[in-house]
């Protein structure tokens, strides 16, 4: 039986992927898999169990399954251009980060992230997450003046609490992150260092953000993003710490890895293998910075004042609008982004003062910097719009003609 045959289900798949089509996703951390990644995703694979590693598995038949669990781990290799030890297993993001921290801490132990209400993400250290209860967080932000990290008063924080760990990383930090400096800083107070570059892992690998590789003793990575890749993870590290992580990993955390998705990830990598990337990692920068440049002329004000890479943080402060209206509002009107917090926002995540927008969705559908240009319109006439029925459904007609100019890979190319 195909899905088509399942009524309900196939109007749900055939309603988003419509809404995909004639819709702009700007949200940072989302993008467009190609044809091959989603034949991957969807195939015979998803049918076995493989607990273990490649040639150390406690099921039988195998043996296709560890080709391309290696085929993954391989590429991944090639396509950051190290020799770090990796492991493609781990499901997602955040229980990459569970593992690193089983592998090599005790609980209780000291550990420095940056905050989530600054930039960081939710398992950096945030009370609410496992990180934040079950180990010791100390917390570093952005100057308040520049929204910029401020790396010598990272450095006074970590002389003053000597954390075990230090992760540097973020989810909606729009500026360059220096990681030659976090690596300087744990060498200083002798913390191991893991850089979290799941947002920035495809720009890392096109050559358009610097690379914690011979930098940092662990990395850990989302696979999708601006790497195009299916909802995964990975793992990185020197040596020293290969056997802990994989056995947190396995059987710490997990159970059979989702060998479906790792065959997937090996095409993604495969892709990003190809000198094509390279080009959309250098557009999807031009993109974020087309972008923000009109948001500025428009009166917004950004965060840090403007961006280094896919993402851009805009603070509604001064518009009496606050992130939540804002995101429903573009909702309307076909252009979907997120409600985020800014650096030393006094109102509430859920009700938050900014709204975090991204360019690699739209880069992927062959968009350039004209492009961002009227996109930023689109959202400067959502914004003044002040949530009007009528003037949101104008703008919903002619964004959705627009859209349908771009083909979106996976599902129309």
């Amino acid at each position: 039986m195909k899905i088509a045959a399942d009524g309900e289900a196939y109007r749900i798949l055939k309603a988003e992927q419509k809404r995909q089509v004639e819709g702009l996703e700007l949200i940072p951390s989302e993008n467009y898999v190609s044809k091959a990644v989603l034949e991957a995703v969807g195939s015979v694979l998803t049918n076995k169990y493989s607990e273990g590693y490649p040639g150390h598995r406690y099921y039988g038949g195998n043996f296709y399954i560890d080709q391309a669990e290696n085929l993954a781990i391989g590429r991944a290799k090639k396509l950051f251009k190290t020799d770090y030890h990796v492991n493609v297993q781990p499901y997602s993001g955040s229980p990459a980060n569970i593992a690193v921290m089983l592998a090599v801490l005790e609980l209780g132990d000291k550990v420095m992230g940056m905050s989530l209400t600054q930039g960081g993400h939710l398992t950096h250290g945030h009370k609410v997450n496992f990180s934040g209860r079950y180990y010791d967080f100390c917390q570093y932000g952005v100057d308040r003046r520049t929204e910029i990290i401020d790396y010598s008063e990272v450095e006074k924080t970590a002389l003053k609490e000597k954390p075990k760990m230090i992760i540097c990383g973020a989810t909606a930090y729009p500026r360059i992150i220096n990681f030659k400096a976090f690596s300087k800083i744990a060498e200083k107070v002798k913390a191991i260092l893991m850089a979290d570059i799941s947002h920035i892992a495809g720009l890392i690998a096109a050559g358009v953000h610097p690379t914690p590789f011979g930098l940092a003793d662990i990395i850990t990575t989302t696979t999708h993003k601006t790497l195009r890749g299916p909802r995964g993870a990975v793992i990185f590290c020197k040596d020293r710490y290969a056997e802990a992580i994989d056995r947190a990993v396995f059987p710490g955390i997990q159970g059979g890895p989702h060998d479906h998705v790792n065959l997937a990830k090996a095409v993604a990598f495969g892709e990003a293998l190809k000198p094509e990337f390279k080009e959309y990692g250098k557009q999807t920068v031009k993109n974020s910075q087309a972008l923000a440049a009109k948001l500025i002329a428009g009166g917004l004000r950004l965060v840090s004042g403007g961006t280094d890479n896919h993402l851009i943080l805009v603070d509604l402060g001064s518009l009496g609008v606050t992130g939540k209206q804002a995101e429903a509002w573009l909702d309307e009107a076909g252009i979907t982004v997120n409600k985020n917090t800014i650096p030393y926002d006094e109102r509430k995540p859920m009700d938050p003062s900014g709204i975090r927008l991204g360019t690699p969705a739209v880069t992927s559908r062959g968009m350039k910097e004209k492009e961002m240009k009227i996109i930023g319109e689109f959202i400067l006439r959502v914004l003044a719009s002040k949530g009007q029925v009528t003037e949101l459904k104008i703008i919903k007609k002619e964004v959705t003609s627009f859209a349908k100019k771009f083909p979106v890979p996976g599902i129309t190319k």
